[in-house]
């Protein structure tokens, strides 16, 4: 493999000087630059991107940890990510958390480690006090779906506790007073903030149900099959839903139609995120809209001013989750 020395001495001219030409610098002749470009291409060399970091102290690099980017919403966190990273001429690199504090941990130094402009950090195991101390390290690392206290101004969030109460009060305005809720058995934030704004509703509307119409499941079809037959096994005069994330909400689906009753005619149902599986199963389903895409495009807008300077460009809001009606609800007023 081809080193800068070999370069330089093709070229016929110092290292010094092939770094100027790889860097750009406005000191590089022309004559410089083509004798070494030429040399870079007989050579088949690639600069060492690290190297050009620290000489640059630009990496053109923005970090993103998700949880997993094989889940769709985490795909379109990172599409949104990487739209505002390509207009500001910037490549990103995405390290998978799972939700698993030493995962995390090793997304979050991978990326700092690889000397990135700006990062964006999705985060749920660590606790908020490392995730200030990286802050601290880090002045252009944002947080996005999380509220760190003394990091306000450096994480965009959503009103998790709001969506569900949203959901939930949707169903009681329909008439519908035995609702069940399918939990997520992941244990973040995103799951309490859901049951408790579940929970508001209720207490809001009088309405008490006993703690068997919770059920939990892992956040996939696969987890709201398994909380949806939980739920019907018990013989509960459910007549709603509301589930986790459109995931469980289209394996509550399944789980009805398997059981021969029917969605929204026996059972209503209303999931949450609003992803693309929302619109294509039957019925198409009623959700809470989780604004991922415009999340994820503010947090890489933030960390990119951050990394460009140090003053705070603006204050991110926390976004408000808003109903999305479709058919997989019924009124029982009809």
């Amino acid at each position: 493999m081809a080193t800068i020395k070999d370069v330089a001495k093709l070229a016929g001219v110092s290292v010094a000087t092939v770094s100027r030409v790889i860097n750009q610098s406005p000191k590089a002749g022309a004559e410089s630059i083509r004798a070494v470009q030429a040399a870079m291409k007989e050579l088949a060399y690639r600069p060492n991107a690290a190297a050009r970091a620290l000489v640059s102290q630009s990496s053109d690099i923005v970090g993103v940890l998700v949880g997993d980017v094989s889940d769709p919403f985490f795909g379109s966190l990172v599409k949104a990510a990487d739209e505002v990273a390509h207009q500001h001429g910037k490549h990103l690199l995405i390290g998978n958390g799972y939700h698993r504090q030493e995962d995390e941990r090793r997304g979050i130094e991978l990326l700092m480690n690889s000397r990135c402009d700006a990062c964006v950090i999705h985060a749920k195991a660590l606790s908020d006090e490392e995730l200030r101390g990286y802050a601290a390290e880090m002045p252009s690392m944002v947080f996005i779906n999380r509220m760190i206290p003394g990091l306000e101004n450096r994480c965009v969030a959503l009103d998790n506790r709001r969506g569900t109460q949203l959901a939930t009060q949707y169903l009681l305005k329909q008439g519908h007073r035995h609702i069940a809720c399918l939990s997520s058995s992941h244990t973040i934030e995103d799951s309490a903030q859901r049951l408790a704004g579940y929970r508001d509703a209720l207490t809001e509307a009088g309405c008490e149900l006993p703690e068997a119409y919770i059920a939990v499941g892992e956040p996939v079809a696969e987890g709201g099959e398994a909380a949806m037959s939980a739920v019907l096994s018990l013989s509960l005069p459910v007549t709603a839903v509301v589930a986790y994330n459109d995931f469980m909400a289209a394996g509550a689906l399944s789980v009805i139609e398997a059981n021969g009753l029917r969605a929204p005619e026996d059972i209503s149902v209303i999931g949450f995120d609003d992803s693309m599986i929302a619109r294509y199963i039957q019925p198409r389903l009623t959700t809470i809209r989780y604004p991922v895409d415009m999340m994820a495009q503010t947090a890489t807008q933030l960390a990119l001013a951050l990394a460009s300077s140090q003053a705070l460009p603006f204050c991110p809001p926390c976004y408000t989750p808003t109903l999305v009606l479709r058919h997989s609800v019924m009124s029982r007023f009809s």
